[in-house]
């Protein structure tokens, strides 16, 4: 089982930029907490981290046939990108989104996500601990697709 994270733009500053909204925690930090993770639960994670939209694009479209399930950050890109959307739709690979922050709780514009709905499902608002639910959320998913796609098989038989 493999899962690539990917971290859009400006979220390479965490720890720097408004601690009052995102926290003290590096971006190192919160990868090291989900490998820790993924090494106990004998997962393969990759992390990608990318402030420019076509390199978040490619590396969606490079997870087909070597991930299994995507976390994604898109960061502001999560208000205005469809190319990012339309890469997440078109891979067919379970997506989870995260936010550090409750981007409901934000500015308008942050409201509206154009990621979630091609998304299996969003975390916001939990800070650092959102990336361990997704996690934790992913693990969930590929094990019920896993167990799901055993059942077929034995029917099939």
């Amino acid at each position: 089982m493999k899962i690539v994270v990917i971290q859009g733009p400006n979220l390479n500053m965490l720890g720097v930029r408004e601690q009052n909204i995102y926290g003290p925690m590096k971006l190192e930090d919160i990868h090291a907490q989900m490998k820790s993770f993924a090494d106990q639960n004998k997962i393969e994670i990759e992390f990608f981290q990318s402030n420019l939209e076509g390199e978040i694009v490619d590396k969606i479209q490079e997870c087909i046939g070597d991930a299994d399930g995507i976390i994604i950050n898109p960061a502001a890109y999560t208000h205005t990108s469809i190319a990012i959307r339309d890469a997440v739709s078109a891979v067919q690979i379970p997506t989870l989104e995260v936010h550090l922050s409750n981007i409901y709780q934000r500015e308008e514009f942050r409201h509206k996500s154009l990621i979630a709905p091609v998304c299996a499902g969003q975390i916001t608002g939990m800070g650092p601990f959102s990336y361990h639910l997704a996690m934790v959320g992913m693990t969930q998913i590929l094990s019920e697709i896993k167990m799901i796609k055993a059942k077929q098989a034995q029917a099939s038989k």
